[in-house]
Parts: structure tokens; sequence; C-alpha cells
């Protein structure tokens, strides 16, 4: 049974086009559209990261906010920059975020993508260590962030504390049971992937993966997820894991849809550089009838290997439209993909 969740950029802008001018736009709607999305019964809401940009950049006061305004919808993102994250400090965040939202938590973190500046992570006092790269670096910061949440004590207590400590070694709090298993690696590469697997998180691949072999992006995010799960198997990891690949799916029921969205019925994966030395795949959006969407997505082999779908949302276009634009995925397209 595949779960269905939407993702979030949280765009803003001051100009009239949009229907998100500012920050507090983009934070209220996005609290706003994760309710209406909960009540039409959507599995999750999903955020994406950035620094420097008008976007969603501080993740955890949102997530706590949605959590304290729904009740089974999961929370998430994808993805957390791990090279601008103090890892200790994030556990602490993730923890009370986790608390609050009852364990519904699904924390996407990777090493990044590029950003609005020049190496942002050092204006946040980061740096890789001598012959490391800040991929490098990510992965680290990720490592100890795994291994703190776990939640066995690690600093050694003050033998004249202000308040009395718990025997042993001490631990980040609060400890929120179970998140450690809810960590996902927002995987561009194989390599990345099957990483991900030997550590035993959850694997995210998103609209934009390196192009490894030239084929279509979907045909290389199925071989990614093969080879990730062969590596979860090999690791001999005693849970199942989970697996979401991110779609652009637009049903056009209205003239709206059409006006907004009918010049995308043909479009294609496109491959380009995202710096200087990487080439990129870029995925495709999905625009048409209901019946078109369905025919079209039931041969994208990573959606059907995939037990989570993320719908990436135009959420300038304000919480009215997305919710219909999610209401119409779920009842005209959902159900043939293997929905609940």
């Amino acid at each position: 049974m595949k779960k269905i969740g939407f993702l979030s950029f949280g765009h803003w802008s001051p100009e009239g086009h949009s229907g998100t001018r500012s920050a507090a736009d983009f934070l209220h709607q996005s609290i706003d559209l994760a309710v209406a999305a909960e009540e039409l019964g959507v599995d999750g809401a999903y955020f994406r990261v950035h620094h420097f940009a008008r976007q969603a950049g501080s993740p955890f006061p949102l997530l706590s906010a949605i959590g304290a305004r729904t009740s089974t919808i999961e929370l998430g993102t994808g993805v957390i920059d791990m090279r601008y994250e103090n890892p200790l400090y994030m556990a602490e965040e993730a923890g009370a975020a986790d608390l609050i939202s009852g364990g519904r938590l699904q924390l996407g973190i990777s090493r990044g993508s590029p950003e609005q500046v020049i190496d942002g992570w050092r204006y946040f006092g980061y740096a890789p260590a001598e012959g490391q790269t800040d991929a490098d670096m990510a992965r680290a910061h990720a490592e100890v962030f795994l291994k703190v949440i776990e939640g066995e004590g690690f600093a050694e207590p003050n033998p004249r504390p202000m308040f009395a400590n718990p025997p042993g070694l001490l631990r980040v709090e609060p400890h929120s049971e179970g998140l450690r298993e809810r960590i996902w690696w927002g995987s561009s590469s194989n390599a990345t992937g099957v990483w991900a697997a030997e550590l035993g998180m959850n694997l995210q691949s998103s609209t934009l993966k390196t192009d490894e072999s030239g084929e279509p992006l979907h045909v290389q995010q199925r071989k990614q997820i093969e080879a990730y799960r062969e590596a979860w198997k090999a690791a001999g990891h005693a849970r199942e894991p989970r697996v979401s690949v991110s779609r652009s799916i637009f049903p056009i029921t209205t003239d709206l849809d059409r006006a907004y969205f009918g010049r995308d019925r043909h479009s294609r994966d496109q491959v380009g550089m995202i710096d200087e030395s990487t080439r990129a795949i870029f995925g495709r959006s999905y625009a048409g009838e209901p019946e078109e969407l369905v025919r079209a997505l039931k041969e994208d082999e990573a959606v059907e290997a995939a037990d989570t779908l993320l719908l990436t949302i135009p959420n300038q276009l304000g919480v009215e439209y997305n919710a219909h634009v999610l209401a119409d995925v779920l009842t005209h397209v959902a159900p043939a993909l293997g929905w609940r």
C-alpha cells in the first residue's frame, strides 16, 4: 500500500503574481495546507529546506506548529542540508518536534544542493576538515546526529549539578523514542543510496538525480532503489525500509488547471549541470487528463518501486488551489497507483 504526501519548496515572493508574499504568509499557509491535507486523507506534509533564500529555511518551528494542529499526518523534510547543522542542537529540536507531534516526524536529511550563496555553511560556522569536502562534512554531521538520537548517554555529568542527574552518562534531551527509524537520506546517486542503507536510513529520491547512465530518470531511480534495498538486506537490518520518490503531478479537471499546467502536458526529462562537474537529470512534470496521468504513471518504474510518493506543489498558488490539486490526485490518480 503506497503512501502519498505533498512536498513544498516553501517559495514566497513580494511580487504581485504570488499568493505567498512573505515568510509569514508561507508559514501560516503551510500550517493551513497541512490541516486541509490531513482532512483530505493525505499521508504526509513535507518541506524542502534552503538557506539564504525566500523559501523554507527553519523547519522545526513549522513542523512543531503543524504537529500541534494535526493528529495523523506525517510531518517531514525533503531535505535538511546537513552542511549547515549542529548535530546535537538539531537532535534537541527534532526530539521536541517529534514529541509534540506524537511521533509523526519523518526527517529527510542530506548533503544538500547548490545554494544561493558561495559556501553558505561557512557563515553558519562550519568548514570541512583538512582533506575533506563539504559533502564529507555533511555525512559526518549526519552520522553524529544519528548516533545522538539513539538515546545512549555520552556526556560526563557535573558532580555538582544545578539539578539532580539520572545515573550514568547524560544524553541530549528531549529524547524521542523511535525517531532514529524515521530518518531518511536524500540521495542523488546510487553510491549514497547504498551508504544510507548501510546506516539504516530510509531513502528519498527526488525529481533530480545524478545522471549515471543516460537512461530516463525513472529507470535510473528504479535501479537506485534496487541497489539500496540490496544493501539494506546485506546490512542485516531488522525492519523494512521506506523509499520515497517525488513527482510533479497535476490532473487537469478545470479551466484553471489547464491555464496553469496545460503547457506541461508534453514535459520531458531534462539533463543539465548542477555545478561545474555534476551532470544531473531533472524529472518531467506529469500534467493531463486523469486517465492520461494514470497510464503515464503506471509506466514510471520508480513510482512503482517506491512505497511513498511525494507530490511537489506550487505553494505560491495558495492553500485552496493546492488542496484542490491534492484532492484531484487522491480521487482520480492515486487509487490506480496502489494508494490505500
